[in-house]
Formats: structure tokens, C-alpha cells, sequence
């Protein structure tokens, strides 16, 4: 066990928990007086979530959400959304948070193809609700979070008059409860169906010491954007140790310094773009940190410049998670001890498979590939998805012989530590060689005046494709291509370096901070029939 004040009667009343809504339920009946969540100067009480969530399930019921039902939520981080995430959970109906960073018509397409039934909608989004409405004149019922819009009922005095006895409908762990939607870097974003057994399956890693050490006294602060799954899922982790969650409005480093200065947060969940932009803020200062024990992060590749930077700065413990949204975040961790300074090899390594996850790595014919060797990442085991939701198509190409098909590049040492190296379809052939952006990538963002770089094939009548980096400097940083590239051949075979540079404000990136690498190669491949 890795909760570290836990108990026989703990772990007992934590093995009869067999859905989500079980998580708010237990708990509220063992410890219904402490903070389960804080936001702002607010706070939740467990018993308070178990309530409210009732109310909520009592309001989708009698709306006439039957169980499968798709629940819309569309807004930034509030503990309104956990109030929802636990009612749809009781009401066995399905949670699909949706991008508020998304443009309007792309949030038309997802709450059109995902099928939802009711809308929750903040008030800071007010303004497109007339479009929605009219977009979708058959909701059963449109809620507003945080004000009041006419013709919408506002959250809080439409909770208020629902009942609060709990529902306590009949749920299967095959029943789906969250429906997160996918980046969509490369084309419609999907729906990836999340049971309750998978999310069971990926917060119960909490007690096998893979995730670290836990404690009901954690404060864990939850910055990331709740659409996301690695906000929603990080945020799944404290309530079902029985500990607290610090939300923030946004993932900014403003909203983040000021929890840290705030509350005594010992847990915080990252990306590395966030963890850049807390370590590069003037603002912040050691002293914020001065009660964090362990970051974990995932989400994107991190060079190993940065991260040593983080692990220096910071001065805690740090978890790597990779995963997916389809695996329920789940998949390998890189433990606190695993991050040595004195061994850049394993801080460039995403740690080893969980326990009951299994992976592998193969090659275009799906034969299993040695140590060393790159392939695509497959994986299988509990926290996988159930599918993605009205795509049979794209479900049978992504899961097959059991097995979800990652569409990720990366190799295993004989260590057993996988490495990754890239999207399959970011590969860049040159030459006949294979390279991976991620390599290169790294290479280039060793560079001190790189704040931040993206790798693409680009064609070339001599080599098929050649690389190319665009690069966004330190502000008041300038460095030449030449000097770039020069750079990079110090640190990586002279054939994966970039053949040239674009130097750029800002990288293209989607509603989930993942750069559009379609973006960069799109202009380049405009009039080939074939973008290889």
C-alpha cells in the first residue's frame, strides 16, 4: 500500500466502492466534515458533494435523462463540475466535458455528434448560448454556471430544488461515465466511452505506490483544464484517497502561484508547458513551493533541460505519467527516485508499465520488437477504454486482439524503461532513415535561447523529406540557424539535424497545448498529391 496513514477499516471501506458515485458516497459517510474541495475562497465538505451531487442526479432524472444519457459541460474549472461529475455518476448518465478554448462550430460538432441531451454551461460562454439554443432547440434542459441568463436556469437555485436524497440507481462497472473527447491533432476530435471500472482501475494505482505516496492529508492542486483528461482523471485521485483538491479557474501561472501561496498543497498536477511557465515567471519564488512533495506530469514530451531545471527549482519529488485519454491517463510512471540528475538517460525515459498494464512494442506487421528497437506502443488492461462513441470504425482500428493501438513511436531499454519517440505519423523518413521530431526536438531545445521548438518533415527532392525545426526564442534571446544547427550536431546524428530553421513568435497548438505539427507541414506539402 502506498497511502501512508491508512488502515485495515480504510482499505476496507475503499474495496466496496464498485462505481464512481461510491467514491463521494464512502467517503461522505466516514469523514462527511472535511474539505474534499477548495476553489477560490470557497469550500466543498464531502458531505456537502454527496448532497449537491444527489440534487443534480435528482435534476437529470427528472429532466428525463435515462441512464446512457450524454451530459454537456462546457466551462472552465469550478467545483460546480464536480457537482455534475458525481450527479451524472448517480444518475448513470454520461459526462462529456467539452473545450471551452474550442471555436464555436467546433463545439457545435461535438455537442451534435456526441449526442448530448443537457447543457451546463458557464457564464463566462454566455454569449454563444443563443447560438447553442439555436443550434439545439431539443435539449432537455440548459443550466448557467456562476450567473443567470434569461431563458436559462441558473445552477445553483436549479440544484437547490431537486431533492437530495440519493437516486442510488443501479450501475454496471461496464457502464460508461465519462466521455472525454480527444485532441484532434490530426483531424475530428473523438469520443473516448470511460467506464466506470476504467477510472476505478486508474485512481486505485494510488494504493499500489505506483503514483507515489498518498495521504487523506493531501491537498492536491488540480490547475489543468477539467475537458482534459489529465484533469479530470488527476483530479479523481484525491477523493478516492479520501484527500482534498485545490482547483484553479485556469492552468495559468497566476492562478497557480496564488493556490500555492494559499493553501499547503503537497500534490500538484502538471504539463510541461505549465511547468515552464511557473519556473520562467518573475513572480515565482521557492517559498511557493516550500510544501509540494511531488509534481506529477505527463500530457507531452519534456526535454531534459527543463525537467532538470523543474526538479532544481521546485525542490520536490516528481512523478511522470504517460498515458492517454483512451487509457484513462494510465500506462507507465517514472518514480521520484527514477528522476537522477546524475542519469539523463532515464530523465528522458516515461518510466515503466504500471503493473496490470501490459505493452508492447511492433513493428508495421505486428510482430513484437526487441530492446532497443522502435515500434508503435500498444496497451492493454483495465483502464483501457470501452471505445470511441458512435465510431465503430475508428474503435476497431484503434482496439484490436484487445489491444489499444497508440499510434505512439518508442522502444524499451533492457532495463524494461520505455522511451518514446514520437507519433507514428510525425515519423520523418530522410534518406530511407527514420527520425523522430521528439529526437531532434530535444536537441534543439538544449539550447539555451530556445523557448520552445517543433520538428516536421518537409519534402526534398534529394532525400523524400528533410527536417525542419520551427523555433520560438527567450524574449531578448537571438541565436542563428547556423548556430542552431551547428548545436544540434554536437548532440545528435548530423542526418537527423534540422536542414533549416523558421524562427517564430509562438508554435501552433490545439484547445490541450499539443503543438498542430499539421499547421507547420501545411504549407510545405500545399501542392503535393502525397504529404509522405
Amino acid at each position: 500500500m502506498s497511502i501512508v496513514d491508512d488502515s485495515p477499516e480504510e482499505a476496507a471501506a475503499r474495496a466496496e466502492i464498485a462505481s464512481v458515485a461510491d467514491i463521494v458516497r464512502r467517503h461522505a459517510a466516514r469523514r462527511g466534515a472535511k474539505t474534499a474541495l477548495y476553489y477560490e475562497d470557497q469550500f466543498l465538505t464531502y458531505a456537502d458533494w454527496d448532497e449537491r451531487s444527489s440534487r443534480v442526479a435528482n435534476g437529470l432524472i427528472a429532466a428525463g435523462c435515462k441512464p446512457g444519457t450524454r451530459i454537456a459541460y462546457l466551462g472552465k474549472n469550478d467545483p460546480r463540475y464536480f457537482e455534475v461529475l458525481m450527479g451524472c455518476a448517480k444518475s448513470n448518465t454520461v459526462l462529456t466535458a467539452i473545450s471551452w478554448r474550442l471555436a464555436l462550430p467546433e463545439i457545435h460538432y461535438l455537442l451534435e455528434n456526441f449526442d448530448t441531451e443537457f447543457l451546463f454551461i458557464d457564464m463566462d460562454f454566455a454569449a454563444k448560448l443563443e447560438e447553442i439554443r439555436a443550434a439545439r432547440p431539443d435539449f432537455r434542459g440548459i443550466v448557467v454556471i456562476g450567473g443567470h441568463v434569461e431563458g436559462a436556469e441558473s445552477f445553483d437555485a436549479w440544484r437547490h430544488r431537486q431533492p437530495a436524497i440519493d437516486p442510488k440507481l443501479p450501475v454496471s462497472p461496464d457502464d460508461v461515465v465519462l466521455q472525454l473527447h480527444t485532441s484532434g491533432t490530426t483531424g475530428r476530435p473523438k469520443g473516448a466511452m470511460l467506464t466506470n471500472a476504467n477510472v476505478l482501475n486508474s485512481v486505485r494505482h494510488t494504493e499500489s505506490g505506483e503514483l507515489g505516496e498518498w495521504s487523506t492529508e493531501d491537498i492536491v492542486l488540480t490547475p489543468l483544464p477539467l475537458f482534459h483528461s489529465g484533469g479530470t482523471c488527476w483530479a479523481m485521485y484525491a477523493p478516492y484517497v479520501g484527500a482534498a483538491n485545490y482547483i484553479t479557474r485556469e492552468a495559468g501561472s497566476p492562478f497557480i502561484l496564488q493556490a500555492l501561496a494559499s493553501a499547503p498543497i503537497t500534490k500538484a498536477g502538471f504539463v510541461p508547458a505549465v511547468i515552464q511557465q511557473i519556473i520562467n515567471d518573475p513572480a515565482f519564488d521557492r517559498s511557493h513551493a516550500k510544501s509540494l512533495q511531488v509534481v506529477g506530469y505527463g500530457g507531452s514530451p519534456i526535454t531534459v533541460d527543463l525537467l532538470r531545471r523543474a526538479v532544481r527549482e521546485l525542490g520536490c519529488g516528481f512523478v511522470q505519467m504517460f498515458g492517454m485519454t483512451e487509457t484513462t491517463t494510465m500506462g507507465t510512471t517514472l518514480l521520484p527516485q527514477d528522476h537522477d540528475l546524475d542519469r539523463p538517460e532515464l530523465l528522458a525515459s516515461c518510466g515503466r508499465p504500471l503493473h496490470d498494464m501490459e505493452i508492447r512494442i511492433v513493428d508495421a506487421q505486428g510482430n513484437d520488437l526487441p530492446a532497443g528497437e522502435s515500434g508503435e506502443i500498444l496497451l492493454r488492461g483495465g483502464a483501457v477504454m470501452q471505445g470511441y462513441y458512435g465510431r465503430p470504425e475508428a474503435t476497431a482500428e484503434a482496439l484490436r486482439d484487445g489491444w489499444y493501438h497508440s499510434g505512439d513511436a518508442g522502444y524499451f531499454d533492457t532495463n524494461g524503461y520505455l522511451y518514446i519517440r514520437d507519433r507514428i505519423k510525425d515519423m520523418i523518413i530522410s534518406g530511407g532513415e527514420n527520425i523522430y521530431p521528439a529526437e531532434v526536438e530535444q536537441a534543439v531545445a538544449e539550447h539555451p535561447a530556445v523557448l520552445e521548438v517543433g520538428v516536421v518533415g518537409v519534402p526534398s527532392e534529394k532525400w523524400g523529406e528533410e527536417v525542419k525545426a520551427f523555433v520560438a526564442l527567450h524574449p531578448g534571446q537571438q541565436v542563428s540557424e547556423a548556430e542552431l544547427i551547428a548545436h544540434c550536431r554536437c548532440r545528435i546524428a548530423s542526418f537527423k539535424c534540422p536542414k533549416s530553421v523558421a524562427f517564430v513568435d509562438a508554435l501552433p497548438r490545439n484547445p490541450s497545448g499539443k503543438i498542430l505539427k499539421r499547421e507547420l507541414r501545411a504549407p510545405y506539402w500545399a501542392q503535393r498529391e502525397q504529404a509522405i
